[in-house]
């Protein structure tokens, strides 16, 4: 039994709450990048300009991003998440390796990957937690290499700077907090960082293929 899981009696927290979902979260939207063809590209791109390299994919969920990402451009995937039953479902279905890890304390030397992606994970965090992952970006990838970070920024009921809550997910009881970003806030918590811009792509929803949200994909790199 997971620590955190409904029927634990311990206090949720993201890890226990994700720990939770785990098997449903895979069946449920383990083939949602078939929809959606400007995610597809996204990850083409970044793949080539991390091609050779080990890349971390951080809140890698049950894995079908990274798994994807094996079979571009020659990256190294590897995945992490704070929940160890995710890091179980992806490997069990990819293969690849998968480390149970907080993204702003990730177990990787300084200046060794060519690439970091982070997919909607960085809307759990509050604002002093995201510049503490970023710091953790910049630190890990080598002097050039890209980072990939994606979030939601508006949906027809809240705005960036708004959040939505579940205590209830797929029949499990979970704690969990999604943040709407601002893209530009978010820039800027990355420069802090030490992590220059280099593109950006704000997209509308995929009609039936994901939550009916706007969303903000930042390239970015740390300088050579």
């Amino acid at each position: 039994m997971s620590a955190g899981s409904p029927d634990a009696g311990t206090p949720l927290t993201t890890r226990g709450s994700y720990d939770a979902v785990a098997e449903r979260y895979a069946r449920e939207l383990g083939g949602e990048l078939d929809g959606k063809p400007l995610d597809r590209a996204l990850l083409d791109a970044f793949a080539e300009l991390a091609a050779g390299g080990p890349v971390a994919d951080v809140g890698c969920g049950p894995g079908h991003v990274t798994a994807r990402l094996a079979g571009l451009h020659d990256v190294r995937p590897f995945g992490v998440d704070l929940s160890p039953a995710m890091c179980a479902v992806a490997h069990r279905g990819s293969g690849l390796p998968f480390l149970a890890a907080d993204m702003s304390a990730l177990p990787v030397r300084s200046g060794a990957l060519g690439g970091v992606l982070c997919l909607y994970a960085v809307i759990h965090l509050d604002p002093a937690e995201r510049a503490a992952a970023y710091a953790e970006f910049a630190r890990v990838l080598r002097p050039g290499a890209p980072l990939l970070v994606a979030f939601h920024t508006s949906d027809p009921q809240l705005r960036a700077g708004q959040s939505a809550h579940l205590d209830q997910w797929w029949g499990h009881r979970v704690d969990l907090t999604f943040r709407y970003l601002d893209p530009a806030a978010e820039t800027a918590a990355l420069a802090r960082a030490g992590l220059a811009l280099t593109a950006r792509l704000d997209r509308e929803p995929h009609p039936g293929a994901e939550h009916p949200s706007r969303r903000a994909y930042l390239l970015a790199r740390r300088p050579a």
